[in-house]
């Protein structure tokens, strides 16, 4: 029987929103169910004329669409899915889904690693882009190039983000087994997602099974001296690998007189000088980034200056130390950053751009990991490099003081957003930089913030 309706149980999530837009280009009628729907993907969703349930009341599956798509947020004791087995409706798994529609049949370049998922692919898919080779891709952001998250894409070529989390309640292997890619990019791999897997060797495992699957005439991007890549690699390879790098001519893919916060670098390959980046980018995170991003194009016959052109123009990711407003001479950013390694890296570049001026962080530990205490050792020591911190603390969480212990003056817990907006409106000054670093959509505080600070300026 031929689909036509295709409902999506979580449809506001970064990976799901992005889904939704494949299967409505792809000429479906796409409804949606969610509890949690804020920027960018709930305005993403509303532009793209596809409805969103509040909660996860079966009604809406009455009459029954052709196929229900299940996040994997979702678990066993939800209405919706409890319905679903009950009335015996046909489902799949959101990879599962975009394997067998999207990616059948096309050049898959597939980005994965603990960091920098969202960022290489987007600076990818710009690369392709920019250079007229019109991708396809499915990120878990939006790039302002971009526009949006998804896109079908007008040829074999296929940017993917490759998450290492679970793909449903059904089926728990790494969403990235599904996607079987030509060129995969491992951008770095640390212990993340404690509430998926025990320990570091349970994802290596997943990450060996995902090499499995790339051909022996693809290609392999790893950055090197990442230990516990260096694990996954040797577990079993049987592709070829470009190892890349920063300050190190002997890297095949290296960066090389790099700017303090990453702003300007030059890029050599196999020992010899290609071109040079100026871009607005910040952090040497994100050089390690582009460079992932110019040999996956490489690949697939993008010559590296060109590449690094496009990079020149390439605007940034929303959520991604992203500017949400200006007031009276204080900055305040948006970042997705929710693991020590991603927050130390970005307030590391933000430092060196902005020299002695007043750093001031507020945290949300959205993450089920950062939630569990996982990082709690690591956690002070990232947020060091600013001046100022307060932390957002959700209910029953209690290891904070182990954190504030080692900050000490420096940090601030709150478990309130507004008292959190009216602490920032009496500390803060000319000249400095309020960076919200959370993976949710934290209360709208960003606004709330901005909004805020205008009033008492005037």
């Amino acid at each position: 029987m031929p689909i036509h309706h295709i409902h999506i149980l979580g449809i506001c999530g970064t990976f799901m929103a992005g889904l939704a837009l494949l299967a409505r280009e792809s000429g479906f009628h796409v409804s949606g169910s969610d509890i949690k729907a804020y920027p960018p993907m709930s305005e993403q969703l509303e532009a793209a004329g596809i409805y969103v349930y509040e909660g996860y009341d079966p009604a809406v599956l009455k009459p029954a669409p052709d196929l229900v798509i299940i996040g994997n947020a979702i678990s066993r004791g939800n209405p919706a899915v409890e319905y679903i087995l009950a009335q015996r409706l046909p489902y799949t798994s959101g990879p599962q889904w975009l394997a067998d529609h999207i990616l059948r049949g096309r050049w898959v370049l597939a980005v994965a690693g603990t960091h920098g998922k969202t960022t290489t692919s987007s600076l990818l898919t710009w690369i392709l882009e920019y250079t007229g080779r019109m991708p396809g891709y499915l990120i878990g952001g939006i790039a302002k190039d971009l526009g949006v998250s998804a896109r079908l894409g007008q040829n074999p070529y296929f940017v993917v983000e490759a998450d290492e989390y679970d793909t449903a309640f059904f089926d728990k292997r790494s969403k990235f087994i599904h996607y079987h890619p030509q060129t995969l990019v491992l951008n770095n791999l640390e212990y993340d997602h404690a509430d998926i897997f025990p320990n570091l060797e349970a994802i290596q495992q997943q990450f060996h099974y995902l090499i499995r699957t790339v051909a022996n005439n693809g290609l392999i991007l790893a950055p090197q001296g990442d230990r516990a890549l260096e694990v996954v690699i040797a577990m079993g390879c049987w592709t070829p690998i470009i190892y890349f790098g920063i300050d190190s001519k002997n890297r095949v893919l290296a960066a090389n007189t790099i700017a303090e916060d990453g702003s300007y670098f030059e890029v050599w390959y196999e020992g010899s000088y290609q071109s040079k980046v100026e871009w607005s980018l910040l952090g040497h995170h994100n050089v390690s980034n582009a460079l992932a991003a110019i040999g996956a194009a490489r690949h697939i016959g993008v010559p590296i200056d060109q590449a690094c052109q496009a990079l020149m123009q390439f605007q940034g990711v929303r959520r991604r130390l992203e500017i949400c407003g200006k007031v009276n001479g204080i900055t305040v950013y948006d970042d997705f950053a929710h693991h020590p390694t991603a927050i130390i890296k970005t307030l590391a570049g933000l430092r060196a751009r902005v020299g002695k001026d007043r750093i001031i962080v507020v945290l949300e530990l959205g993450s089920n990991t950062m939630k569990l205490g996982i990082h709690q050792h690591i956690l002070a020591p990232a947020l060091n490099l600013a001046d100022w911190i307060l932390i957002y603390q959700p209910i029953n969480l209690t290891w904070l003081n182990s954190v504030t212990d080692h900050l000490r003056d420096k940090a601030l817990v709150l478990a309130d957003i507004q008292a959190i907006v009216d602490s920032l409106c009496t500390y803060t000054r000319i000249g400095d930089h309020v960076v919200i670093m959370s993976n949710s959509g934290f209360g709208s505080i960003h606004q709330r913030l901005v909004k805020a600070l205008q009033v008492s300026s005037e």
